[in-house]
């Protein structure tokens, strides 16, 4: 049960991250939703809280827009200033295979909102988490990292733009920052691990185009093959809340297992470089 606990989850309104909502509800916890859209995330709660059932946890939203490094300290400020701990905080939103774009800083949006922005958004809340501790950070990766290749020289996409390898490379950077976090918070009390959801039927997908005639067969598939958001969520929650996972420190979980990455997603010398670069992008000083 998570009663007495506070989870932050970014893109709460929508796939992944809503069926994750409902199950830490249903466990007694206070839900923090993390999202961009306020229309669409009253919307989402009304139905998670129909869902979840009246009598369990609490839910609020706060404005956050990952493609901001400015809206993402104003989020962390107001966490800071108004909560007194934070139990858990799950890295969930993500953009997928979106056509080239730039954040409001200038980064490739796949690149600066699946990883720059939850970089600082984790950056700034570390010290809120460790004085919660013993706390948990979650972040959410993709099989298909294994595709992704960390281009120091053009993590942009500048010089080259492929919307698929992008996504890849925002996926492994996931996996090599909580690689590099692990090691930051040993003794710390808190810990992180990230984990693949597998194949799961969202709206993350809605920049991929699919042929008007082969949208009933897509759909029949999807239906017949991907999972549902619940499953998909199977895993966050997990992490969230098992005590078998109390202590455990930056892994990667599918399926609520433990699962064996390639060579490339645990690159210390790697990990650390990307570490360093992606504190000059979002502009911390220590």
């Amino acid at each position: 049960m998570m009663r007495g606990k506070t989870i932050v989850v970014t893109g709460a309104n929508s796939g992944i991250g809503k069926a994750t909502t409902v199950e830490l509800l249903k466990q007694q916890g206070r839900v923090i939703m993390a999202c961009r859209d306020q229309v669409r995330a009253e919307e989402a709660v009304r139905e998670i809280v129909e869902e979840a059932g009246q009598d369990n946890g609490d839910v609020l939203i706060k404005y956050l827009d990952l493609a901001s490094l400015k809206s993402v300290h104003t989020f962390c400020e107001e966490i800071i200033k108004e909560e007194p701990r934070i139990d858990v905080l799950i890295n969930n939103a993500g953009i997928y295979q979106c056509p080239y774009t730039k954040t409001e800083d200038g980064f490739e949006m796949q690149f600066g909102v699946n990883h720059l922005g939850h970089f600082l958004l984790t950056y700034l809340l570390l010290d809120l988490l460790k004085q919660s501790a013993p706390s948990r950070i979650i972040v959410v990766s993709s099989k298909l990292y294994k595709y992704g290749e960390i281009n120091f020289e053009d993590l942009n996409s500048e010089q080259n733009y492929d919307k698929a390898f992008a996504y890849a490379r925002s996926k492994l950077a996931n996996l090599l920052f909580t690689y590099e976090l692990a090691q930051r918070l040993e003794d710390t009390g808190v810990t992180v691990n990230a984990l693949t959801p597998g194949i799961v039927r969202t709206n993350l997908g809605r920049h991929v185009h699919i042929p008007l005639l082969g949208k009933p067969l897509f759909n029949l598939l999807s239906r017949a093959f991907f999972k549902t958001p619940q499953e998909g969520a199977q895993s966050s929650v997990y992490l969230a809340c098992s005590p078998d996972v109390e202590g455990v420190q930056g892994k990667c979980f599918a399926n609520c297992q433990p699962q064996e990455l390639l060579p490339k997603a645990t690159d210390e010398d790697i990990a650390k470089k990307l570490w360093d670069i992606s504190e000059v992008m979002v502009r911390i000083t220590t």
